[in-house]
């Protein structure tokens, strides 16, 4: 595979082999995560809403103090990165600025961002998922609620153990005890015949996937308290890969012998939307 990266050495950017885009041992990103991404799909070289992804990237990276990336000299990336791996058809775009070189602790210095655009196949999704809750909360008060950065220790324990009690996504609450969102997706429930995704007040990344499900097919962003998640009749998640994913089971508790009917239209209609539109 070959990668695209600038700043840490490679200036304005350049296209190199994997095994050539070497960063700085001080990188923040590396020392203290202090850096965020983007994963965007791209199939047959044409990335998928390209222009939210970025906005988005620009707001994780203002939320966590950095300077605005260079989006102009990112999205150039993404192109060129498509076009050195023009055999993968349906790619995993995953796009990570950091914050530079830094020192060895939680201050930053002046100095060059580092971005990157790496490129491999999007694994195979399956048609439906088991989701398990994990015992460890998201505070949504925290100065990295609803961002996209590149501290995701959490989730990668999250979902170990989600996968370990046979689930194939975990499931977050938040400290005020409402559902929240999974490692990498957000959720949708089916309750009293209304579709509910938790508002972003309650600490959820602003999916794009989500974003869209709202636009073009509906639903109430409304806290929904753990408690209640027995009562709905159907769930689903939302992600860049996933697109809309029915859940059938909850902690082993069957949600839904199969999508429900809800969730069937609200995947026809992305489907039928994002085939329309590469950039939304």
């Amino acid at each position: 595979m070959r990668v695209w990266i600038a700043g840490a050495g490679f200036g304005s950017g350049s296209v190199v082999e994997a095994d050539q885009a070497r960063i700085s041992v001080f990188d923040h990103g590396i020392t203290v995560g202090d850096g965020v991404f983007e994963t965007v799909r791209a199939r047959e070289g044409r990335p998928f809403a390209l222009t939210r992804h970025l906005r988005r990237l620009a707001r994780s990276a203002a939320g966590l103090g950095m300077d605005e990336p260079d989006l102009e000299l990112v999205a150039d990336g993404v192109g060129r990165a498509l076009a050195a791996n023009a055999d993968v058809v349906d790619a995993r775009v995953r796009i990570t600025v950091t914050d530079g070189t830094g020192p060895l602790g939680s201050d930053r210095a002046p100095g060059e961002q580092t971005a990157i655009v790496a490129i491999s196949p999007f694994p195979e999704v399956k048609p439906s998922a088991d989701v398990s809750v994990v015992p460890w909360k998201r505070n949504e008060f925290d100065a990295l609620a609803g961002l996209k950065t590149t501290s995701y220790a959490g989730n990668v324990r999250a979902l170990a153990y989600a996968a370990e009690r046979g689930a194939s996504e975990a499931l977050f609450a938040n400290v005020s005890g409402n559902l929240c969102e999974g490692t990498g997706s957000n959720v949708f429930v089916v309750a009293d015949g209304r579709l509910l995704t938790p508002p972003l007040s309650a600490g959820p990344l602003a999916g794009i996937t989500r974003e869209l499900v709202l636009e073009w097919f509906g639903g109430e962003e409304e806290d929904v308290p753990m408690g209640r998640l027995p009562e709905c009749s159907e769930a689903f998640l939302t992600s860049t890969g996933r697109d809309v994913q029915p859940i059938l089971r909850i902690d082993g508790r069957r949600v839904s012998p199969e999508a429900g009917p809800v969730t069937r239209k609200a995947m026809a209609v992305f489907a039928e939307r994002s085939a329309e539109l590469i950039d939304p």
